[in-house]
């Protein structure tokens, strides 16, 4: 019998070695590198070349997004080999012109394409998730709600996001970089707060996904740090009094790669070994693929995300998302909503807000239309 990867309670970098980061302008670049390389599973890109994608999600819920690639997960049931084609040889779902755009038409996040195949949008998936967390909204038909949030809930959830490209010297960066042998996955910091993780089974997968980071989307506060940051250059020295010969220099110089891989293992600090709320898509034979949000908390980086994790609690594959200060405090408002089943006056009460105080805040985020008219015009006053 199989046994199912539980869900991760962290992500950590089991089974991964951290190299020494290369830096250009703003832009951190710290190799992951796996020594022990699984066969049975391989990850592929497949490009759509549509201007809008719609994900037919659940229960007449679409999801509206920009996504110019998807991955397609194969793997093996016995632990043999499997052979790097297919990606793009399968099916891309529906496509038709509205104007002078393309529309891509999808059928979930992750789809399962044939006995050992599994398409996934990647960073969409952690995405929809986040966008859905609450998505209900009140359970109670509290006097406070307006009559819209009854019948449609949060509808529609948006957040905004920026591409890989606009990020000042990321393409420089990918492009120039040395990329090692056992390479199979990177942290990406722009001015040393951590962007991404990306994390594939293969060294051979990361070869053909490197410059993918481009397409990825990120928060829009890495836009600014990509323009007006810088990354500090690591340095260390080896104290010659202690250098008398070749064994000497060779074991200080391992010391100074373990000091610089844990000193930028703590650069990732915000992420590692942190809490998490993780939850299962989808189980292919000894592999699990899971979504996640870190802690919500006020005084780290927060991070949504997706993971394949072997049965060995190994990350197999690995994307990150850092929320904004304002998405993390919409994120926080709505699961403190839910946490005192919406009521308005008892959640303001744990926050030490009054009520007046807690419509302000839901109208500076954005989620004013679920407040009747009638409350939002006392509030203004």
């Amino acid at each position: 019998m199989t046994k199912k990867p539980s869900l991760l309670a962290n992500v950590a970098l089991k089974g991964l070695k951290i190299a020494p980061s290369q830096v250009w302008g703003a832009i951190r670049l710290v190799p992951l590198l796996r020594q022990q390389i699984r066969s049975d599973l391989r990850l592929l890109k497949r490009n759509y070349e549509s201007d809008l994608t719609v994900v037919s999600v659940k229960d007449k819920i679409k999801y509206f997004s920009y996504v110019p690639h998807g991955l397609v997960l194969t793997w093996s049931d016995d632990g043999s080999p499997v052979a790097a084609n297919g990606g793009q040889l399968l099916t891309k779902g529906k496509q038709f012109a509205c104007g002078p755009s393309k529309v891509q038409l999808l059928h979930r996040m992750a789809k399962r394409e044939t006995k050992n195949s599994l398409r996934l949008l990647p960073l969409h998936l952690a995405m929809e998730g986040f966008l859905s967390m609450f998505f209900n909204g009140p359970t109670i038909a509290w006097r406070e709600y307006s009559k819209k949030v009854f019948s449609q809930g949060l509808s529609p959830r948006v957040e905004w996001s920026i591409g890989g490209r606009a990020i000042s010297q990321l393409e420089d960066a990918l492009r120039l970089f040395e990329i090692h042998e056992h390479q199979v996955g990177v942290l990406l910091f722009v001015s040393e707060i951590l962007a991404s993780v990306f994390i594939v089974p293969t060294p051979d997968d990361y070869r053909a996904l490197h410059t993918s980071l481009l397409e990825d989307f990120y928060g829009e506060t890495f836009y600014y740090y990509g323009l007006h940051g810088t990354a500090s250059h690591l340095e260390t020295t080896i104290d010659e009094s202690r250098i008398n010969n070749l064994a000497d220099l060779n074991q200080a110089l391992k010391q100074m790669r373990t000091d610089w891989s844990d000193f930028q293992g703590l650069m990732a600090d915000d992420l590692l070994h942190r809490p998490i709320h993780a939850k299962r898509v989808y189980t292919a034979g000894e592999f699990s693929l899971q979504r996640f949000i870190t802690d919500l908390s006020r005084t780290k980086s927060n991070y949504i995300g997706e993971a394949i994790v072997d049965e060995a609690a190994h990350l197999q594959y690995l994307k990150i998302y850092g929320l904004s200060v304002a998405q993390t405090k919409r994120a926080y408002l709505l699961q403190q909503l839910a946490a005192h089943d919406w009521n308005l006056e008892r959640t303001a009460h744990a926050q030490n807000d009054t009520l007046e105080e807690l419509v302000y805040r839901m109208e500076k985020a954005g989620f004013g239309y679920l407040i009747n008219n009638q409350l939002r015009e006392k509030v203004i006053k």
